[in-house]
């Protein structure tokens, strides 16, 4: 009796460590299927939707162009499922309502053009971001479209909230730059980068953790950058082309998305400048 008692015995601490039961074994297939990205923000464009953006009238960077809202002079179209941003070359130079961040007015100027940002509308902690976008005519002289991220305590206008006081790039007003072209280098190109913090206001260091990357820009790509952890990680069409790892965590502030198309010198016009953006997104890591 003791020998078969023996074997009983053995036999449920065999079965007891034999691995999962097949109920497990499918809730652990679930849990697999639902983890990674989760998108938990979307926007396809069928209408300019005010609970996502808002019209960023600011003078920066010493642009030529004026930010005008509305879609003044069809500088910001929403029509057949895409948004179209534009600089719009008026032929005459009209009166400008830009303020830059130290109360000086834009000057007089004869280009429009469209910027928006989901500040105090769409604004996410780490997560991944990405938009779907084509800009035609790359790389003639003045051309600055971009795809970007600022800390959602930045206190340039519009100002909206009362923590909204953190001066650029400092922590809570951090840049990341997922698509820029900068048209002095020429067509089919963009660049990616975090914007280095040098400890001051106005203190950024905009070389040290850039990558420029080749890209056929009148053609759609996708374009995005994943925050994980302390990685920063760019991506065009899915793949890795760029990765920042760093051992402080550079981004702990929630973000918000700007779109814009500026024109950043004051050379003459000679084509049309679109910057077409199919969809944006933000997804969640699960």
């Amino acid at each position: 009796m003791k020998y078969i008692s023996s074997i009983i015995t053995l036999a449920v601490l065999v079965s007891a460590c034999s691995g999962p039961t097949s109920e497990e074994l499918v809730k652990e297939e679930n849990a697999a299927a639902v983890s990674g990205w989760q998108v938990d923000f979307v926007d396809e464009f069928d209408t300019f939707n005010t609970e996502n953006w808002q019209d960023q009238m600011i003078w920066v960077n010493k642009e030529d162009q004026c930010y005008v809202p509305d879609n003044q002079f069809n500088t910001r179209e929403v029509s057949e499922g895409t948004l179209k941003l534009r600089v719009i070359d008026l032929g005459e130079k009209r009166p400008c309502d830009n303020i830059s961040k130290d109360g000086k007015k834009h000057h007089d100027t004869q280009y429009v053009a469209g910027r928006i940002a989901s500040k105090n509308r769409k604004e996410f902690i780490k997560g991944k971001w990405t938009a779907r976008l084509k800009v035609q005519n790359s790389g003639q002289p003045g051309m600055f479209p971009a795809w970007w991220l600022l800390g959602a305590l930045n206190n340039e206008a519009p100002v909206q909230e009362a923590n909204e006081t953190v001066c650029w790039p400092m922590t809570g007003s951090g840049e990341i730059d997922i698509f820029e072209h900068h048209s002095d280098g020429g067509p089919d190109h963009y660049a990616a980068r975090a914007i280095t913090s040098l400890g001051y206001c106005d203190g950024g260091d905009w070389q040290a953790l850039m990558l420029v990357q080749a890209a056929t820009l009148s053609e759609y790509h996708d374009y995005s950058v994943e925050l994980l952890g302390n990685d920063i990680i760019f991506r065009l069409d899915g793949v890795e082309v760029y990765r920042n790892s760093k051992d402080e965590d550079q981004f702990p502030e929630p973000l918000f998305a700007v779109l814009n198309f500026a024109k950043i010198n004051d050379s003459p016009m000679t084509q049309n400048w679109t910057m077409e953006v199919d969809w944006v997104k933000h997804e969640v890591w699960k």
